[in-house]
C-alpha cells in the first residue's frame, strides 16, 4: 500500500511547527513595525529591539536611504533582467565585486543573490563525490544543506575543537587517498548563536600537517571584526590563509545579496559552476548600487564600528558584572544562558516584551540542551546607553522571577504541550 504523502505532514509539523498554535505571530513570525532601529513597535507598544542584525545601523542611515531611493528611481526593481551569464551583467556588478575583493584582501570576488542559496551552491561547486568535507558540527543551516548535496564522504568535528578537527582530518586524509580526491574544511568566522569566533588561525595552522582547503562563512564577522572591518580572518591575523571567503549583505550591510572571494582562478571557476547563480536572475541594481554605498561607509566611517563596539562592551560587561552567564562570546553576538523549561522561557519572553519593553530572540531545545534557555541579543550602533541600562534592569527583574518560581507557576497555567521536551 502506498501512503498518502501528506499523512506524515498532517501528523507531524516538525520540531518548530508543532509550536505554531501557541507561538505563531508572537514568539515566531512576529511583526516588528516602524523604521528599522533600536526602538520599534510590536503589538502596539514601543520596544527596545535586540533582534535584528543591523550591526552598523546602516538600514536607516540617511546616505544609504538616499542611495537606495536614487537607484530605485533610476533603474526600477527589474534591471538587469536575466541571469548574469545571459543578460544580467553590468559594469556596476563588476565594480562592486572588485571593491569587495579589495576590502577582504582577496584577488577576486563574485556577487551572489542570497547568502543562503549562495553558500549551498558554493559547497556543491567546490567538491566532487571523490572529495571529503570536514565541517564544524555547529555550522549554520546553509552549510548543513550544502553538505547534504555532497555525494561523497563528510565528517563533522566537535564545535571549535581543534583536537577533534585533527582526528577527523586524519580520517579524511585516509579516505581522500583512497578516492583520489581532496579535502574541504568548512567553518564560520563567527557562530551566530553563541557568538564565538571560529578558530581560524588554529585551523589554518593545520595546513602544515594536512593537505586541505578552507571555506569560511563570515556573515557575522564582515564589517564588525578586524581593524578595517574585513572580518574574523583579519581579526585573527590569518586572512591570507582563508582559501574561500564568504559573507552576506544581510548583516552589517543591512541589505540583500552576498559574495564569495578567493584567488582569481577559483572565482573564475565558480562563476561558471554556481548553479544558484547560473539559473537565477541577476542581483537587481537597487541592491548593487546600494551595496556600493554601504561598502563605502564601512571603509570611510570607522565611527560606525567604534560605536557598535562601545555598545557591545557596555552590554556584555553590564551582564557579566550582574552575574549573568554570556558564555565565551568574543563578538557582538550576546547570548544569555538561564536555566528553565520551554514553558518558562515563553512566559519570560512575554514578560520581557509586554512589561519591560525588551524584544529579543529566544532559543530553546532542541537547538540547545534541555533545561537551558538562551536569550540572544544583537547590539547595534544605533542602541543607546538608555537602551542598555533599561535592558540590564529588565534582566535582573526576570532572573528574580525565574529563580523564585513565578514563571514556573504561570507556565503551569498555560496549555503549552511539552511532551517532547
Amino acid at each position: 500500500m502506498v501512503n498518502d504523502l501528506f499523512d506524515r505532514i498532517h501528523k507531524n509539523k516538525g520540531p518548530l511547527g508543532k509550536w505554531a498554535s501557541q507561538a505563531e505571530g508572537y514568539y515566531v513570525f512576529p511583526k516588528l513595525e516602524g523604521p528599522l532601529s533600536n526602538r520599534m513597535m510590536f503589538h502596539g507598544k514601543e520596544i527596545i529591539n535586540w533582534s535584528i542584525n543591523d550591526y552598523l545601523g546602516l538600514a536607516n542611515h540617511p546616505e544609504v536611504r538616499e542611495a537606495d531611493a536614487e537607484a530605485a528611481k533610476e533603474y526600477g526593481a527589474a534591471y538587469p533582467m536575466g541571469a548574469r551569464m545571459m543578460s544580467g551583467h553590468t559594469t556596476m556588478h563588476e565594480q562592486l565585486q572588485d571593491e569587495l575583493a579589495a576590502f577582504v584582501q582577496k584577488e577576486a570576488a563574485y556577487l551572489l543573490n542570497f547568502g543562503y542559496q549562495g553558500m549551498v551552491s558554493i559547497i556543491d561547486a567546490l567538491v566532487t563525490k571523490n572529495d571529503v568535507i570536514v565541517y564544524d558540527v555547529d555550522s549554520h543551516a546553509c552549510i548543513i544543506d550544502g553538505v547534504r548535496l555532497h555525494m561523497g564522504k563528510r565528517f563533522t568535528y566537535q564545535h571549535n575543537n581543534i583536537e577533534s578537527l585533527e582526528k577527523n582530518l586524519e580520517r579524511a586524509t585516509k579516505m581522500a587517498e583512497t578516492t583520489g580526491g581532496g579535502i574541504l574544511v568548512i567553518t564560520e568566522g563567527v557562530f551566530g548563536m553563541r557568538g564565538q569566533q571560529g578558530k581560524l588561525k588554529e585551523i589554518i595552522a593545520l595546513k602544515e600537517k594536512f593537505n586541505f582547503r578552507i571555506l569560511v562563512d563570515d556573515a557575522h564577522g564582515f564589517g564588525t571584526l578586524g581593524k578595517t572591518g574585513a572580518g574574523a580572518g583579519e581579526e585573527q591575523g590569518c586572512q591570507d590563509g582563508i582559501d574561500v571567503y564568504f559573507s552576506t549583505f544581510a548583516k552589517s550591510m543591512a541589505s540583500i545579496g552576498a559574495f564569495v572571494a578567493a584567488d582569481q582562478d577559483i572565482i573564475d571557476y565558480l562563476k561558471y559552476n554556481l548553479r544558484s547563480q547560473m539559473f537565477a536572475k541577476s542581483l537587481p541594481m537597487i541592491f548593487v548600487k546600494g551595496a556600493l554605498k554601504r561598502l563605502d561607509l564601512l571603509r570611510t566611517n570607522p565611527a560606525l564600528k567604534a560605536k557598535l563596539w562601545e555598545n557591545v562592551d557596555a552590554l556584555q560587561n553590564g551582564l557579566k558584572d550582574r552575574g549573568f552567564n554570556i558564555g565565551d562570546t568574543n563578538t557582538c553576538v550576546t547570548p544569555v544562558y538561564l536555566e528553565g523549561s520551554i514553558p518558562e522561557a515563553m512566559v519570560m519572553v512575554n514578560d520581557l516584551r509586554e512589561n519591560y519593553g525588551v524584544f529579543l530572540s529566544i532559543v530553546v531545545y532542541p537547538v540547545i540542551p534541555k533545561g537551558l534557555i538562551l536569550l540572544r541579543m544583537i547590539p547595534t550602533a544605533t542602541h543607546t546607553m538608555e537602551d542598555i541600562n533599561e535592558t540590564l534592569a529588565a534582566y535582573e527583574a526576570i532572573r528574580e522571577k525565574l529563580e523564585n518560581g513565578t514563571y514556573k507557576m504561570l507556565a503551569a497555567q498555560t496549555t503549552v504541550d511539552v511532551s517532547d521536551e
